[in-house]
């Protein structure tokens, strides 16, 4: 009989094992035998929580995807924060030190990637998406009318995804990835500034 609580570990192990493996390997050299070897588990238990491979796989993207949406609440639970302090905030959140690692990376880029070809990881591409771009609306119909906000969270929701992906490209990486923050946060900055009379009441 399994023992209590068995079930959320075996399933932390082997998501974190798929990020491993697609970093070593790629996601479609990685298969249920590489991931089985670097949990330290049988092949037969990721039939039995996910139902194979793809299965596994969708689970790692919407763990990416939870960790993205963690991170932003735990920045912003505190109260009282300004609409310009809440998008620092999101910003943030798109690279926090998981992001900018190499397996989650890596996964990233592999699940961009395959969401052209599996509509089911480019349903969870347009959640990803849609929920960023949700973020930064609120935050910017704040600051601005509703026409400059929504070309805001359109411009910045980009800027987020083209600075991620070249930092992640780059052979310097960690340097890339904080210039991109802080390049993102200075586009806030500028932007608001510049449209402060057009700013709502």
């Amino acid at each position: 009989m399994p023992k209590v609580g068995m079930k959320p570990l075996r399933k932390e192990q082997l998501i974190n094992a798929t990020l491993e493996s697609i970093a070593q390997y790629g996601l479609q050299k990685t298969t249920i035998i590489t991931i089985s070897k670097i949990a330290g588990l049988s092949s037969g238990i990721i039939s039995h929580y996910f139902d194979g491979k793809q299965g596994l796989v969708d689970a790692t993207v919407k763990h990416l995807l939870e960790q993205l949406k963690l991170a932003l609440l735990e920045k912003i639970e505190q109260k009282d924060l300004s609409a310009l302090e809440r998008l620092h905030m999101i910003v943030e959140a798109n690279f926090t030190p998981f992001q900018r690692s190499i397996p989650a990376t890596k996964t990233w880029i592999s699940f961009w990637a395959q969401s052209m070809h599996e509509p089911g990881l480019a349903r969870l591409q347009h959640i990803n998406s849609k929920r960023l771009y949700s973020n930064l609306l609120f935050s910017f119909r704040q600051l601005l009318n509703d026409e400059l906000a929504s070309s805001a969270a359109k411009q910045m929701a980009a800027m987020i995804d083209g600075f991620w992906l070249r930092s992640a490209l780059s052979a310097t990486p960690e340097n890339e990835f904080k210039q991109a923050e802080q390049l993102c946060k200075k586009f806030i900055n500028d932007l608001t500034q510049q449209n402060g009379d057009v700013t709502c009441p």
